[in-house]
């Protein structure tokens, strides 16, 4: 969750950023409702009105992003900026949280935009999907789909017809396939968008274009002290912003931070920064000017020679105590503005440069009246989060001019049901700094119920939605919106606002969040991969939740042929609204089928609305401080998962990593596991487990763990069995101690193809054989990769299991250590059992158990 207000966001303008240039539309144009400026940001973005040049950057995921540049681009040089990240970065981990997949896609999406908003910088992506670390361009693009990808990048330059394209990374190895497949492809692109043969189904919406220059932004961490820096490009960024008060450095620290789910918080930098560029394509531009030798003023713009004077009037006069005194200025530029566009003609790059600058003198003209506008549903007491269609909620809308209400006059609200409030004559002009205000019951419109990871889905639409949709962070319908027309000195303005539930923490104040539509009853099961061990029957909970108060429904489980659920229905009464009640149901396996079936499992809701028994949606909730909170609605359905499980299922001590789901999963099919303080590992509580299990990354997260690793090798030496998952280290980030009895490095080594063959290295090393006799099909089904930060060295008292390849590639021997400590065992394991676990991979189950019951000689 966030507070409705956030600090410095000067990203005044996407609303209509990357529409397709065109002729003036039918006034009022239509602006997006933003947080108030300051006089400082508001005489910024009076002199962003003078400069006509954009720049794209091209890179693979959320984070690769050099965000000091970007700061730069848009606060000093301000030309349009915009990051375009091929993926959403779905494949990579969480330190935030235990997302995985396109929970995290969604939540890096929201980090990007998050950035955005103190960059100053724009915000787009392919639909290329994030599906792990790759190690060459060759398999990303296969797996990618070349084509589809480089027409996406290739829409993106044509609507924003950059001047300057800018790549990350370059094409040389060693890099992560993800990073030189976006190189190559900016490189294609920046041939295709000029050639009307390439992608031509695009050009009925844009026309196509061609850049000036290709640049790849040489990244620092590859520069040693014996690099020759003379033959790149360089430009000076560190530069002081006094309308802000802060620095290039300063902000991009603070863009930089907000990849938390990456760990990727850093410090202010604050006095010279050099950044560097190497020349790839078109004119080279001049030495160490490389956003430079074009014309970005307003003489790229024919018949524009009134507009350069009004401009230079308008910052001259531009008092930050008194911005309203600036609005006939404002207005009389709107004007000049809006004849040019309505000369302009369609499609061209004259359009979409009138129609942006159009656009930011309308957000100008709000922002120097201090005009806000607001809509909420439902009371600070009693918010409402979501609601269905056809329910009455109530709304407040209120519409504040803050510094010139007597230029500032209400002409109608447009609610999302339809419905039309037009002010008397004698109420329609604002009182400065005195809210108009509007409350009514809206009726929520029928609509599908709000999905915000439904904008990941574009693959099979039309290119009539895709022109709308493609390239965007959120889908266009992501929100309930509230347009107000207004007229602000003259001008019509229509501004829309999102409408929004609000409510006040104890701790944080006042907070936000959009107003979701939502199914009248949701169900959630507690996992999509369900494990059924040893066709054992299993309880399945199912959290049934209710948005109106006193329902009474039915709910059944539908299942497999082959399956049973018991019992066949259970009707439940929701007094409370938002109170959620738990059913359980068993489910067993008939004795019809392969035993190792896999079996599906969804719920079906009968409200008594007369629809019948539905299928029902889950819902997750996604709420992190320096993010919106929003909610992902799925159907309500799971796999059942048989496994075999030979041996006792005992107790297990959990250190649990960022992340970590992996407790989660064994105590999912019998486990007892019990989560443990590092700060309280008592001999008397470690003898009382059978195992300890120590999370992905959790010497990482937690260095003071390093200081508790004698007392768990200490327990392992009197008979215990330690289990470390992977760990990272590298020069930027070292391990700050040791994770084992013996010395053990770990480094980048990884398997990528999760088909790769896991050779036993000891066929009848009791990892394979005990309890559990692990077969070649116990490596099948694994998701995304076999494992990652393998160790590369270790000493002979480690015995490794597994050989394993990725294709081309020599093997590897450290993804599974097994080593003797006095009468128990440790074992390091790279293997991604943090994946295959949450998603259901039995042999995986089969390998941990394993791991968990290595013969030891203690008590």
């Amino acid at each position: 969750m966030v507070p409705h207000m956030v600090g410095l966001a000067l990203l005044l303008f996407s609303s209509t950023a990357l529409e397709p240039a065109t002729a003036a539309p039918p006034s009022p144009a239509t602006t997006q409702a933003r947080p108030a400026l300051h006089g400082g940001e508001i005489a910024a973005a009076l002199d962003r009105l003078s400069v006509l040049g954009s720049v794209l950057y091209v890179a693979a995921h959320p984070d690769d992003e050099n965000t000091r540049l970007l700061t730069w681009l848009t606060r000093v040089r301000h030309l349009r900026a915009a990051y375009i990240s091929l993926t959403r970065g779905e494949g990579g981990q969480n330190l935030v949280g235990t997302e995985q997949g396109e929970l995290l896609g969604l939540i890096r999406t929201q980090e990007l935009l998050a950035a955005r908003r103190v960059d100053g910088a724009e915000q787009l992506f392919s639909r290329a999907r994030d599906f792990g670390y790759s190690k060459t361009a060759d398999e990303t693009l296969a797996f990618w789909g070349k084509e589809k990808v480089l027409g996406d990048l290739v829409w993106a330059i044509r609507r924003l017809r950059p001047d300057v394209i800018v790549t990350r990374f370059n094409t040389e190895p060693p890099n992560h396939g993800h990073h030189t497949a976006s190189a190559m492809l900016a490189a294609d692109a920046f041939r295709a968008a000029a050639d009307p043969a390439r992608f031509p189904e695009q050009l009925a919406y844009v026309d196509v274009w061609q850049a000036r220059r290709l640049i790849h932004n040489v990244s620092h961490w590859r520069f040693t002290p014996e690099t020759d820096l003379s033959g790149f490009q360089k430009a000076e960024i560190g530069d002081y912003l006094p309308l802000l008060g802060t620095t290039v450095g300063e902000l991009a620290a603070r863009s930089r931070s907000m990849h938390k789910s990456q760990g990727f918080g850093v410090a202010a930098e604050r006095g010279p920064i050099q950044e560097y560029f190497q020349p790839l394509a078109g004119d080279p531009g001049p030495k160490d000017a490389p956003f430079d030798g074009f014309d970005v003023t307003w003489a790229r713009i024919p018949g524009s020679k009134a507009i350069p004077p009004l401009l230079k009037a308008l910052r001259r006069d531009f008092d930050a105590r008194a911005p309203e005194a600036s609005l006939p200025a404002l207005a009389t530029l709107h004007g000049a503005v809006t004849a040019l566009l309505s000369t302009a003609k369609a499609r061209s790059t004259e359009a979409l440069w009138v129609a942006q600058k159009r656009s930011e003198v309308e957000s100008l003209l709000l922002a120097c009246a201090g005009v806000t506008v607001e809509a909420r549903a439902g009371q600070l007491t009693e918010p409402i989060r979501s609601a269905p269609s056809g329910k009455a909620v109530p709304v407040t809308v209120s519409i504040n001019a803050r510094q010139g209400g007597n230029d500032v006059a209400l002409r109608s609200i447009h609610f999302p049901d339809g419905y039309v409030q037009t002010p008397s004559a004698a109420s329609a002009r604002l009182v400065t700094n005195a809210p108009s205000v509007v409350t009514r019951d809206m009726t929520v419109p029928k609509r599908a119920a709000t999905n915000a990871a439904g904008v990941f889905r574009l693959d099979d639409v039309s290119w009539d939605v895709l022109a709308t949709e493609l390239g965007s962070p959120e889908r266009s319908d992501a929100a309930l919106l509230v347009d107000v027309e207004l007229r602000v000195a003259g001008v019509d303005l229509r501004v829309q606002a999102p409408l929004v539930t609000a409510w006040v923490n104890p701790i944080d104040g006042e907070l936000t969040a959009r107003l979701e539509t939502a199914p009248r009853l949701s169900a959630r099961l507690d996992s999509a991969a369900l494990m059924v061990p040893n066709g054992e029957p299993v309880d399945v909970s199912v959290t049934v939740t209710s948005l109106e108060e006193g329902v009474t429904a039915s709910v059944a489980l539908d299942v497999s042929p082959g399956w049973t659920a018991s019992p066949a229905e259970v009707k439940v009464t929701l007094e409370n609204r938002k109170v959620p009640k738990v059913l359980t149901f068993r489910v067993s396996r008939g004795t019809d089928g392969p035993a190792e079936t896999d079996g599906r499992i969804r719920v079906m809701v009968d409200d008594g609305a007369g629809a019948g028994p539905i299928e029902a949606t889950s819902e997750t909730a996604v709420s992190y401080p320096h993010i919106p909170a929003l909610t992902v609605r799925e159907p309500a359905v799971a796999r059942l998962v048989p496994v075999t499980l030979a041996g006792k299922r005992g107790r297990i001590g959990l250190i649990p990593g960022p992340g970590d789901r992996v407790g989660e999963a064994l105590a999912a099919v019998g486990f007892n596991v019990v989560e443990l303080d590092p700060a309280r590992l008592e001999p008397e509580l470690l003898a009382s487990l059978d195992a300890v299990v120590i999370g992905v990354r959790a010497f990482n997260h937690t260095p003071e763990l390093h200081g508790r690793l004698p007392a768990l090798l200490a327990w392992v030496e009197s008979g215990g069995r330690l289990i470390v998952q992977y760990m990272t280290n590298s020069r930027l980030a070292p391990l700050k101690g040791p994770i084992g009895p013996y010395p053990l490095t770990v480094a980048q080594g990884r398997i990528t193809d999760e088909k790769a063959a896991m050779t036993p290295k000891d066929p009848a090393h009791p990892a394979l054989t005990t309890p559990n006799v692990l077969t070649p099909a116990d490596y099948d089904g694994w998701v995304q990769e076999r494992g990652l930060y393998y160790a590369s060295e270790w000493d002979p008292k480690y015995t490794p299991v597994f050989t394993s390849a990725d294709p081309g590639e020599a093997p590897q021997d450290g993804g599974l250590l097994v080593a003797r400590h006095g009468k128990g065992v440790y074992v390091y394991t790279g293997l991604a059992f943090f994946r295959q676990l949450p998603a259901g991979v039995p042999g995986a189950f089969r390998l941990f158990q394993n791991l968990l019951s290595l013969p030891v000689n203690g008590p």
